[in-house]
């Protein structure tokens, strides 16, 4: 009987400390060195729910995003490596990082700003894409800072200083990003300012798999996004200077479809799948609002994306090509999809598109919240 009294107290104590546990971020711990030397540091956020973010400070990344499923059991839903070798290796397209100064496409590597033309490099086909090719934001080591947090909130930040024409953009650019990870949701949330007129567009691009990262194809997914309109673009992925309606097209997901449901019609064109910039509905201007809904049967998990950035960039991950990811998983074409929020493509040429140009009285903001529920 003495026994069983300890044992339900011991219970009870448990119950009651899990009841009153606190959101925490711990760390740093090491993820290895860069090719150079320089020690990466990982961060890990975890919410009272038992969600994980961890975050490193090599291109201030997403490295595991720990979710529920309908049965409460957690699985990591971001494409990622094991150390920071993984990240600095020819399998890398990008896995989780904050991209920029410009994410997506530059129209031939060049863009003229107050009557002065740049070049930047060329890294796709004839265009600039991500920033660049040895200093672009995902490539170089940020600073990170343990935020005061809460019950139900943790956060991290990171900073970096930019230089003037790194990797041939003008203007020195400071730039934050922070990931607030709280309840159900992880929030991430940028801010910039230059010393001079530079163009500025970030996102994140992580690979998401509800169902697990590794676990196999999206293609059953079903994804929703609040557009009526895309990007057209050309043969090398460069709009075309106007906006087309989704109706009557592959790329209608107004309401949940699933993604391999049109996809076949796309595989013979230049995107090679989905690839395509989705105009936002309406955005208010540092408020969040309801962008895309991404949804796996068979887990229950489901993601809900919102931002007030005015595009999100739709991509069913048609260049993985079978590498060797974290905890030795495999990834191949179209196992994962990334929803990138953030400005339009080329946006520093298209004069029709909302302007991505950062002045120097000026603040750049962005937030996007990946929001998870199961059923």
């Amino acid at each position: 009987m003495e026994k069983c009294i300890l044992l339900t107290v011991a219970l009870l104590v448990t119950l009651r400390f899990a009841a009153h546990a606190r959101a925490e971020v711990t760390g740093p711990e090491p993820f290895g060195k860069t090719a150079d030397g320089t020690k990466v540091e990982v961060y890990t956020l975890k919410n009272k729910n038992g969600m994980i973010a961890k975050v490193m400070t090599r291109g201030a990344t997403l490295i595991e995003l720990q979710v529920p499923d309908k049965k409460g059991k957690l699985a990591n839903v971001v494409l990622g490596f094991d150390d920071v070798a993984g990240y600095e290796s020819d399998k890398n397209q990008y896995f989780g990082c904050t991209v920029g100064r410009v994410a997506n496409r530059i129209a031939k590597g060049k863009f003229t700003l107050d009557g002065k033309e740049y070049k930047l490099a060329t890294n796709n086909g004839p265009n600039h894409l991500h920033g660049g090719v040895k200093r672009s934001l995902d490539k170089v080591l940020w600073t990170a800072e343990v935020l005061p947090g809460d019950d139900d909130s943790c956060a991290v930040s990171f900073r970096y200083v930019s230089p003037d024409a790194e990797e041939g953009y003008p203007g020195k650019l400071r730039v934050v990003v922070k990931y607030e990870l709280h309840e159900n949701y992880l929030a991430i949330v940028y801010a910039a300012a230059a010393d001079s007129a530079t163009p500025v567009s970030l996102t994140n691009h992580s690979y998401f798999n509800l169902a697990g990262a590794g676990s196999g194809s999206v293609l059953n997914h079903e994804l929703m996004v609040a557009a009526d309109e895309y990007v057209p673009v050309d043969d090398t992925l460069i709009p075309l200077g106007k906006l087309a309606p989704v109706k009557d097209t592959p790329l209608d997901f107004t309401k949940p479809m699933r993604i391999g449901g049109r996809i076949d019609s796309l595989i013979k064109t230049p995107t090679l799948g989905y690839d395509h910039c989705f105009v936002l509905r309406q955005r208010q201007k540092n408020k969040a609002t309801f962008a895309a809904k991404l949804r796996d049967s068979k887990s229950g998990r489901v993601m809900t994306v919102e931002t007030d950035a005015p595009g999100v960039q739709v991509y069913t991950g048609n260049f993985l090509n079978g590498a060797k990811g974290k905890d030795g998983k495999t990834y191949n074409q179209r196992d994962a999809i990334c929803l990138e929020t953030g400005g339009l493509p080329d946006a520093v040429n298209q004069k029709a598109f909302p302007s991505i140009i950062l002045r120097p009285e000026e603040t750049y903001h962005q937030i996007c919240i990946y929001a998870f529920s199961a059923e």
